[in-house]
């Protein structure tokens, strides 16, 4: 008896899931599409029905290769749940979903996840996956088919797909190749397509990365002599979380955002590019002695910053307000904000919310947890570093106590699309208001270590972030394609005029020093230098500092 390609056959489930996704999960790329300038009109509607086709071909073709009844409904089940989510959140931040995206969602910890729940994303789930879900599971089963005519079917199905998707591909390459060309964001917003080939670059790059320990870095790491009754260094080196560069006032911009930080003598590094886009990116990049770049082609994981500090003999901690130092403390004491050091008091309630806690937090037990280090290294020098919530979104309005949102009204949502522009940058601000505030307190409080240690501060971001220009918000984009909002970082130093440190630069150097372009490539050796380390991974002419050492007096 001949089969009949009804509702319940594997392959007509195939081309109807592909057609759905293809033409309504996909409403971010239309609707991106028509603005796209350079296909516009009749003819930007003709490429758009024409490019809907390949990818519906396109998806048809990958699922017909899996077209067997056990195999085919729940898969289609997960892509179709996917494309409602995917839908949502290409369509209300602007975000795309690659490789890197897929090791944010990973690492990314339930509060995190949390701001980004919404009844806008139930309803795209609900609607776009949970729907033809259920009508899908609705279906009889499959007539019974011997394996050897399924399987022919899945092929013939398979090579039919691709050669429609050529066809259209050559009907309107002029228009396909320039698009794709100068607006390489569109590729990874075609959904399921887009996580089909994220997820599994992800997992390949994970079963290549070799298995074991790190590698070894700065093997030789020793501390420079100390001049007689010098103190030993205290570097408190603040990693911000989503701050733009743009968005402080010490670096010009129109809105009061660094009111405390102004009357300090601090210096503000005004063009500083990050190493990617994402903690899960930047991170371990700005923690390598290796640079942007070298960092991209590592085989496998190395030693960073923090490994090479200890070694050299000082106390190293580190102090986390978010979700974890993606594997750079695992080697070094560490600890997390919201839970206080054995014999301090509990949190105050303003402070934390549950288990999320303002970063005001991290200080609170400070002068506990240090006297919980190893004598003979704090002895030697000391290099403590706090990892910021600082303006991490999209619920930015969670980053401010009351007292300190000084720009009204503000966005309190996380649907950002749904507030007016201004109320997003509000909220935003606000929440660099908080990290100036915790700033100017973490410099009075290393003032109050100067009798025991030569202290000074270092604040860097890890990221960027886009508050709606273009369309976009939060961040993640690839590198590559990334606006400026996203990759242009706050780098801040304070030295107290006094210290050590300070006296050995010469004056106005700093002040000087940053209005030059820096990136996170110099954070590993301005952070050596700053301490008197040394390894063979250190580099002078990435120390930011070493340009500014005054010279010894030629006898």
């Amino acid at each position: 008896m001949k089969s009949r390609l009804t509702a319940s056959h594997p392959l007509a489930q195939v081309w109807l899931a592909a057609l759905w996704m293809a033409l309504l999960a996909n409403w971010p790329l239309w609707t991106r599409l028509q603005s796209v300038p350079e296909i516009h009109g009749v003819r930007g509607l003709v490429f758009t029905a024409a490019f809907a086709g390949m990818v519906t071909v396109a998806t048809a073709a990958l699922l017909s290769l899996l077209a067997w009844p056990r195999v085919i409904r729940p898969l289609l089940v997960v892509l179709l749940l996917s494309a409602g989510a995917l839908a949502h959140f290409i369509g209300s931040y602007g975000i795309v979903f690659d490789p890197t995206m897929v090791v944010n969602l990973v690492q990314t910890d339930v509060h995190e996840s949390r701001d980004l729940l919404s009844w806008r994303l139930l309803a795209s789930i609900a609607l776009l996956g949970a729907l033809p879900a259920w009508w899908l599971l609705r279906q009889p089963a499959a007539p019974a088919q011997r394996p050897a005519r399924r399987a022919g079917f899945n092929v013939l199905s398979f090579v039919l797909a691709i050669a429609a998707m050529l066809l259209l591909a050559l009907s309107m390459f002029a228009d396909l190749s320039s698009t794709m060309r100068n607006h390489k964001t569109l590729r990874y917003m075609i959904t399921p397509l887009n996580g089909v080939y994220a997820l599994s670059a992800a997992a390949l790059r994970g079963q290549a990365a070799p298995s074991g320990p790190p590698a070894v870095v700065g093997a030789d790491a020793h501390l420079l002599p100390r001049a007689q009754g010098a103190k030993p260094p205290l570097l408190l080196l603040v990693v911000g979380e989503t701050a733009r560069a743009m968005n402080f006032s010490l670096n010009g911009y129109a809105q009061p955002t660094n009111p405390e930080l102004a009357a300090l003598p601090v210096v503000s590094f005004r063009q500083v590019a990050s190493c990617g886009t994402s903690t899960a990116a930047s991170l371990p990049c700005m923690f390598s002695p290796l640079g942007r770049d070298a960092f991209a082609d590592a085989k496998g994981p190395q030693e960073n910053l923090l490994d090479v500090l200890q070694r050299a003999g000082l106390a190293v901690l580190w102090l986390d307000n978010q979700s974890g130092c993606k594997g750079l403390c695992d080697r070094v004491p560490n600890a997390h904000a919201s839970r206080p050091p054995e014999g301090a008091p509990p949190l105050p309630d303003r402070l934390c919310d549950g288990d999320e806690c303002l970063d005001e937090a991290l200080l609170h037990g400070l002068d506990r947890r240090i006297a919980a280090l190893d004598a003979q290294q704090l002895a030697r020098g000391l290099v403590l570093v706090m990892h910021q919530m600082g303006s991490h979104g999209p619920a930015y309005f969670k980053r401010s106590p009351p007292e300190l949102k000084r720009f009204q009204p503000e966005c309190r949502s996380n649907a950002l699309q749904q507030c007016p522009p201004e109320q997003v940058v509000n909220a935003y601000d606000n929440s660099i208001v908080a990290t100036d505030r915790l700033l100017a307190r973490s410099i009075a409080w290393l003032q109050t270590q100067a009798g025991r240690f030569d202290p000074g501060l270092l604040y860097v971001s890890d990221h960027g972030e886009s508050l709606g220009e273009n369309g976009l918000f939060l961040h993640g984009m690839p590198y590559a394609m990334a606006p400026r909002e996203q990759t242009q970082v706050p780098l801040i130093m304070w030295l107290p005029e006094g210290g050590g440190l300070a006296a050995s630069l010469e004056p106005g150097c700093l002040t000087r020093l940053s209005k030059a372009a820096a990136s996170h490539d110099n954070l590993f050796h301005t952070a050596m230098g700053w301490v008197g380390a040394r390894a063979d991974a250190y580099k002078a002419e990435w120390d930011l500092l070493a340009g500014c050492r005054r010279r010894p007096a030629s006898g």
